[in-house]
């Protein structure tokens, strides 16, 4: 009973801190974006959208170098999905109706699908090779200069190197060490917050997979969640979708990649569980996707309709585990 004590009032304090390493973060991008004119979408969904997903970073790399990558594999996939329900749902719920402003968002969902979805495609043959990962990590490179080169408010044609120099020739310095400042205090609460839930999920004794896929996912979106809420409060738009959107990338080809570079991932079980968990995904972003093209904005009741489908995976994958638990577990892929 102590010890559960103990543990709650390190969440509650990690927790506090992660909002107010997100608090300095907007507030350093609002002035970064106005000086190097880049805009908010573009800033976002390259910096703080890498910076969020740090936490997946490190679980990847770790779970790859003691052997275990099918613990990052449960991580990103879980985040993701966290993302584009609880997260944004979330965000909705706070911040009443989300609008969407300009094309730009609905013109990077395509991508940002295609991206979360290829290694769910390279998987279907259970492994993913050090070569699947290095392509992947091709595949984030190209996005981000994509993104950067596309996003310079006022300019149709901003090349990344012009978008660098004139960040170099502004006086940012004082907002750079904010951000290199709150992405440090968000990273620590970060990973304190992941520990934690680590030494949970040890006690109960739950496998690799759905210890990743709930448990560490739902403590490395929290600064996803916090990021969103702050933006939302301070009304920028652009900041929720540039994070969420960026965070996806990041997690399904970056985090991944690196991840099979170390250790080349086989699904020598689980399978089942990672097969309904790509399905839920692949579900629950066309939903966002179908309510954010038809009005261009997220209404309050569609961000709880978000968190309900999250709610209900969840309790579809543990009575996966009750009820069929040799299959859930167990199970190799098709070959």
């Amino acid at each position: 009973m102590i010890n559960l004590f103990f543990y709650l009032c390190l969440l509650i304090f990690f927790s506090f801190l992660l909002i107010k390493s997100t608090e300095i973060l907007i507030a350093a991008l609002n002035h970064l974006s106005k000086s190097s004119r880049l805009s908010k979408f573009g800033l976002t969904s390259f910096i703080i959208a890498l910076a969020t997903s740090l936490p997946e970073f490190f679980v990847g790399i770790t779970s790859a170098l003691e052997k275990k990558p099918n613990l990052a594999l449960g991580n990103i996939l879980g985040a993701n999905i966290a993302n584009i329900s609880l997260v944004v749902g979330g965000a909705a719920l706070i911040g009443g109706s989300l609008g969407i402003v300009g094309d730009f968002f609905l013109k990077d969902m395509f991508y940002v699908f295609s991206a979360a979805c290829l290694p769910l495609v390279m998987l279907i043959d259970g492994n993913l090779s050090r070569v699947e990962g290095l392509f992947l990590l091709t595949v984030y490179g190209i996005y981000n200069v994509t993104v950067l080169k596309g996003k310079a408010e006022g300019r149709k044609n901003v090349s990344v190197r012009k978008v660098l120099q004139r960040l170099n020739h502004v006086q940012a310095d004082k907002q750079i060490m904010w951000i290199f400042f709150g992405t440090a205090l968000l990273i620590f609460s970060a990973d304190g917050i992941v520990k934690i839930a680590s030494l949970f999920a040890q006690k109960v004794k739950l496998p690799l997979m759905m210890v990743g896929l709930f448990l560490v996912a739902i403590g490395t979106t929290l600064p996803e969640l916090s990021f969103e809420i702050n933006a939302v409060r301070k009304k920028q738009v652009a900041m929720v979708f540039g994070n969420l959107l960026g965070s996806i990338v990041a997690n399904s080809t970056l985090i991944l990649g690196v991840t099979a570079l170390i250790s080349p991932i086989v699904l020598d079980g689980g399978f089942k569980v990672y097969f309904w968990a790509s399905l839920a995904f692949v579900i629950i972003f066309f939903t966002f996707w179908f309510f954010v093209r038809t009005k261009k904005k997220l209404e309050r009741w569609e961000g709880l309709l978000l968190v309900l489908l999250y709610l209900a995976f969840i309790f579809f994958e543990f009575w996966l585990i009750k009820v069929r638990p040799s299959e859930a577990f167990y199970s190799a892929p098709l070959k």
